[in-house]
C-alpha cells in the first residue's frame, strides 16, 4: 500500500476507533457488559467495511480512473446498505445489546466519513503529474524564422 493510501487509512481508522472506544465505555455504563460488547462489535464492523471499501476505491482509482467517481458513489451506497443489512440481521441477538450495537454503527460511520473528508482535504495531492519525457525535449527558444 503506497504511503498516501496508508496515511489516509490511518487518518480515518484512528479517530473511528477512538470514538468507538468512547461509545463502548458509555454503552458499558448504560447497558452493562453486553452494551460494551455490542459497541465494540459495531465499531469493528464499520472499520472493516469502510477500510475494505477505501482499499477497493484506491485500487479502482489507480487502474480505472475514469470510473473513480461512479465507483465511489456505488461503493458508499453499497457500504451503507451492508451496514443496514448487518443491523437487521443482529437486531434480535442475545450476544450483545442491539441498541448499543446500532448506536456504535451509526456513530462510527459518521466519524469515518467525517475523518475521511478531513483527510482528503488535508492531503497534498498533485493535480498534474510531472512527466519526465517532456523534461528531455528541448524547448523552442527565439523565433522560428
Amino acid at each position: 500500500m503506497p504511503s498516501q493510501d496508508a496515511r489516509n487509512l490511518l487518518q480515518t481508522a484512528v479517530p473511528t476507533a477512538a470514538v468507538g472506544a468512547v461509545v463502548a465505555v458509555i454503552s458499558g455504563v448504560v447497558a452493562g457488559g453486553k452494551g460494551a460488547i455490542g459497541s465494540v462489535v459495531g465499531t469493528v464492523v464499520v472499520i472493516a467495511f469502510m477500510g475494505i471499501g477505501l482499499f477497493v476505491l484506491q485500487k479502482t482509482a489507480k487502474s480505472l480512473p475514469q470510473l473513480f467517481q461512479a465507483m465511489g458513489m456505488m461503493l458508499y451506497v453499497a457500504q451503507l446498505l451492508l451496514l443496514l443489512i448487518f443491523m437487521g440481521l443482529f437486531k434480535d441477538t442475545t450476544l450483545f445489546n442491539p441498541k448499543a450495537f446500532a448506536a456504535a454503527l451509526v456513530v462510527a460511520t459518521i466519524t469515518w466519513m467525517a475523518a475521511q473528508a478531513r483527510a482528503h482535504m488535508k492531503a497534498k495531492i498533485l493535480y498534474v503529474e510531472p512527466d519526465s519525457e517532456q523534461k528531455d525535449k528541448p524547448e523552442k527558444s527565439g523565433s522560428s524564422t
